[in-house]
């Protein structure tokens, strides 16, 4: 069984050893927990596939400590920079085609020509980036398909006994709450591959160009149409509860509900509540979770696709 410890030395350095030696450690950022690996090793890439039963065609986001080293490993754009220079370190993730002396296993990156990039913000992420010093592929420390883990807690609920686990590093809550935006940046035009905190509108100002539609290819994390999906069905834009139901609910809502994103309407607070309600929702006796309406702008955008991925239909 791994042990939570505090994102500090010595612990920071005892997780960089794991690394190097093959193990996995979960690390907190501000969107939510990742399982860490050497995105160059692929047994230890394959040991995150395994942890996680992940689908190997979707690929994994590559982990560097700065921008400088991020693009050590891709062909840079000049859109790529401007979006660099403008949201890393944050909640982004670039894809971008690899070089062609580009380290990273050929498993983290699904077999594609692309790789997945991003500088987390957390501080405690960076620190432990930095000293480990190799790219950490880190897919939310979860089982595939299940809810995000935004807390310690919830990695160790989800992966606490996996064999391969050495430890998880504890930076608290996460901040944001909800995974990096994905944006494919290698072609004329920004593509959102995956909606996340820095929105449309944002990216349209850093690069003077709007982003338009993503294709159906999977090219990316977060592109499979079921995901983050808890074991009771989900039922989205729901205004009362039936019995049976665990209401999730958004703002002032009619009726009682069990739950709620941001009694105030706060889309910021309901995306850094989202999977943590849907987990204690899942946890909760009842036949469905069912979710109220969320605005469709700005942050609205990416919390309502990850409730699409956890309706959608499951084999």
């Amino acid at each position: 069984m791994a042990d939570i410890v505090p994102a500090q030395n010595p612990n920071l350095s005892k997780a960089v050893d794991a690394i190097q030696a093959g193990q996995l450690v979960a690390f907190g950022t501000e969107t939510v927990y990742g399982l860490g690996g050497d995105a160059t090793n692929s047994e230890a890439v394959a040991k995150i596939y395994a942890a996680k039963g992940r689908p190997s065609f979707n690929p994994l986001i590559s982990h560097i400590d700065s921008t400088c080293h991020a693009f050590d490993l891709a062909e840079a754009t000049l859109m790529a920079q401007q979006l660099a220079d403008d949201y890393w370190p944050g909640p982004m993730t670039l894809i971008l085609n690899k070089r062609s002396d580009c380290p990273v296993a050929d498993l983290a990156t699904a077999g594609l020509d692309t790789i997945a990039l991003r500088v987390p913000m957390k501080p405690e992420a960076r620190q432990f980036l930095q000293m480990v010093a190799c790219p950490i592929a880190a897919p939310s420390a979860n089982r595939s398909g299940r809810i995000s883990p935004t807390k310690a807690s919830h990695v160790m609920e989800e992966l606490g006994d996996c064999p391969d686990l050495a430890m998880i590093l504890d930076t608290g809550m996460a901040d944001d709450g909800i995974e990096s935006t994905v944006i494919d940046a290698r072609g004329d035009a920004p593509v959102i591959l995956r909606p996340g905190s820095i929105t449309a509108t944002m990216i349209g100002c850093s690069t003077g160009i709007m982003p338009i539609a993503a294709g159906k290819d999977i090219i990316s994390p977060g592109q499979l149409a079921s995901h983050y999906a808890p074991s009771k069905p989900v039922a989205l834009n729901i205004t009362s509860a039936n019995d049976g139901d665990i209401m999730i609910g958004f703002g002032a809502i009619q009726g009682q509900a069990n739950l709620n994103l941001s009694p105030r309407g706060d889309l910021t607070e309901a995306a850094a509540n989202l999977y943590d309600m849907m987990r204690r929702a899942d946890d909760m006796v009842g036949k469905r979770i069912v979710i109220a309406p969320i605005p469709q702008d700005g942050l609205g955008v990416a919390i309502q696709d990850r409730l699409q991925r956890a309706a959608a239909d499951r084999d």
